[in-house]
């Protein structure tokens, strides 16, 4: 607590009313939220009342470690420190039965969303079109982001929404047949929950009487309600944010739950963190000057004590390729001149098609690398498939596996269908699987439809039987000739290179399973250990972004957020990429520009701007102009080099840079 700033302090001992806390970038708002959950502690909450909330797993584990270095383990014990989706779910799979759900609720995800859409749309009434569905898909998450039911929606769609609104109360149906639920629901639910059942809600009041909230900026609609119903009217609370860092509009952040706060709360009080202890003096000025081009609701302003630092330069590039060579060439070079390693360096952008040439010119130079943020080989949609089928041979019960593979490739099982075996299997609380084998099911379904479940539950049977011998491997690929997945991935890709792509997926698949079961003892591994084994991927995942080691980052502005490197590099910097186009046409500038702020605060002592006169962009070489936000930066503390000829003393420092680096690669 002594080491913490006079703002800080009072942050932590504030505990008698409700509690904002807007904290700048770099302001050390972790440090606060940790600090405060040991003195609320030490000051006799104990630690199972206490909840902190945060948007990723990697935040939340980043919190826990802090606190268990504040305090003893034993005072630690049942102290919730998680996403809201993980709490919302902890609150489903307790209180499933209230909301008429079956325990083991199915979890879908954006795959499995589009999936049961685009089954709704091909058996519906018509008035959707299927290459929409992506978009129908955006709107029902918008929806309940926002909190409106689908009743709401219904009632209050206009002529372009009434379709839509349609389709959403046909997914949520088919959803609750389904035991099934998906990431929006993880918030929305819990909160009707709330909200409809005061015994519930008691319940959770008494098991969370101090809540923590970082990043509430990023708020939707939704998790503001169940921030308010989880704290009631006392407003036991923290919540800490900084409007100059939502960049999550497009998925339903609502930087004005800032200011609900003041209306539902009277007694809320509100604590600025502008002291900053990441950048140097004139990237602060700079980041300042930007953002307060937006309008604001409470006003703050970075100051730092590290000194005011180096100028930040603006570089002019011919073209894309140019551009990229270049970057890496300056990194290659301020490495030889300052030492230091490879992970100080970040090259951040607007979106992530601009990672190809900047990777191919890292790997040209041998300078290592690592991409945050991309799609992990597990996410892909073929990946998924073959391990649906393999869970579903090992274990019958899985019905998450069961919906996902149930129609792909295609068995004219429709979702009328699936969604009467959802409710039988509901009302007699039996797995889906286990649902199809039960005479009680023909008094629900046509003759046909029963034939065809109990037909690919047979089919299920013989080859988990036969996968379950001696060589498990051997009837791996078996399976997928019999299904003709191959044939259905080509007539439902849209080009024969990508439908190539995706098989080739499936092969690697294969080929890794193979060598996970090789890696272990002498030991036969059965179908059932590998699959286990297999999903723990995400975890690995997960942990990836923590052993990057020493090796340039390389990640979109989003993904920045809530990092810092030494040396940044903000590369296309110019209109239509940042801000970008979309943004431009539906007028978000305000966000493109917190956003720009958030790539400048991410550097600690350079940053480094980067745009090109020409870019390729749909086939054709298109003039291009500097981003709009370098004319709201002070010029006296930014450097064009590319203005004036490059000294030559300078000139010969890049050339011996250069030669240096090819000779330590050489040796």
């Amino acid at each position: 607590m002594a080491s913490l700033n006079p703002q800080q302090q009072t942050a932590v001992k504030t505990t008698d009313r409700p509690l904002l806390v807007l904290a700048g970038a770099g302001s050390g708002k972790t440090r606060v939220i940790t600090e405060k959950i040991a003195y609320l502690i030490r000051q006799g909450t104990p630690a199972r009342h206490i909840a902190a909330l945060t948007f990723t797993n990697k935040a939340a584990r980043e919190m826990q470690g802090r606190v268990a270095k504040l305090l003893d383990g034993s005072l630690t014990r049942g102290l919730r420190v998680s996403t809201f989706h993980a709490l919302g779910l902890d609150i489903l799979r307790r209180e499933h039965r209230l909301l008429g759900y079956k325990a083991g609720i199915t979890l879908f995800d954006e795959q499995d969303k589009s999936a049961l859409l685009r089954s709704l749309i091909n058996h519906g009434d018509g008035n959707c079109a299927i290459e929409q569905c992506d978009d129908y898909a955006r709107r029902i998450g918008q929806w309940k982001n926002d909190f409106v039911t689908e009743h709401q929606a219904r009632t209050l769609a206009r002529d372009d929404d009434a379709a839509v609104a349609g389709l959403y109360s046909e997914y949520c149906r088919h959803l609750k047949a389904y035991n099934a639920v998906d990431f929006d629901d993880l918030i929305m639910l819990p909160v009707l929950l709330l909200q409809q059942s005061p015994a519930a809600l008691e319940k959770w009041r008494n098991k969370i009487r101090y809540l923590l909230v970082d990043e509430y900026q990023d708020t939707n609609i939704t998790q503001y309600q169940l921030v308010k119903l989880l704290t009631g009217t006392l407003g036991r609370f923290t919540v800490v944010g900084d409007d100059d860092q939502s960049i999550y509009a497009w998925r339903g952040a609502q930087p004005e739950n800032l200011a609900r706060l003041q209306k539902d709360f009277a007694r809320l009080q509100v604590i600025k963190l502008e002291q900053n202890y990441r950048s140097s003096g004139r990237i602060l000025k700079a980041a300042n000057r930007l953002i307060a081009n937006n309008p604001h609701v409470f006003q703050k302003k970075l100051w730092s004590d590290l000194g005011f630092g180096d100028p930040l330069r603006v570089l002019s590039h011919r073209n894309e390729q140019l551009e990229a060579k270049q970057i890496v060439s300056e990194i290659i070079h301020h490495k030889f001149r300052h030492g230091g390693r490879y992970q100080d360096y970040a090259i951040l952008y607007r979106g992530n098609h601009q990672s190809r040439l900047f990777e191919q010119a890292l790997r040209e130079n041998n300078v290592p690398y690592f991409i945050n943020g991309s799609t992990s080989f597990f996410a892909y949609a073929e990946v998924k498939d073959i391990l649906s089928y393999l869970r579903l041979f090992v274990n019958q019960d899985d019905d998450a596996a069961f919906l996902r593979i149930i129609n792909t490739p295609r068995r004219e099982i429709g979702p009328a269908t699936l969604e009467k075996l959802g409710a039988y299997a509901n009302q007699r609380q039996i797995s889906l699987f286990t649902a199809c084998g039960e005479l009680g099911l023909a008094r629900q379904l046509p003759e046909r439809g029963v034939q065809r479940l109990r037909r690919f539950c047979a089919w299920v049977e013989d080859m988990s039987a036969e996968l379950a011998g001696n060589e498990p491997f051997a009837g791996m690929e078996k399976f997928i000739e019999q299904i003709g997945y191959h044939a259905w991935l080509r007539e439902n890709t849209a080009s024969a290179q990508a439908a190539e792509r995706k098989i080739d997926n499936v092969t690697e698949l294969l080929q890794w399973l193979k060598k996970l079961a090789a890696r272990e003892s002498n030991t036969q591994m059965s179908l059932a250990e590998v699959i286990a084994k297999a999903m723990l991927i995400d975890i690995l995942d997960r942990n990836q972004e923590d052993q990057a080691g020493d090796r340039v980052s390389l990640m979109t502005l989003h993904a920045a957020k809530g990092l810092e490197f030494p040396h940044v590099f903000l590369v296309g910097f110019e209109e239509n990429l940042l801000p970008h186009q979309n943004s431009l046409e539906s007028g978000d500038l305000e966000e493109e520009r917190r956003l720009a702020y958030v790539g400048i605060t991410r550097a600690r002592q350079t940053c480094t701007f980067s745009y090109c006169t020409h870019r390729k962009r749909y086939g054709e070489i298109s003039e291009c102009e500097p981003s709009r936000f370098l004319a709201e930066l002070p010029e006296e503390d930014l450097h064009w080099p590319g203005k004036k000829p490059l000294d030559p003393a300078l000139q010969k420092q890049h050339g011996k840079a250069n030669l240096a680096h090819l000779k330590t690669l050489l040796s």
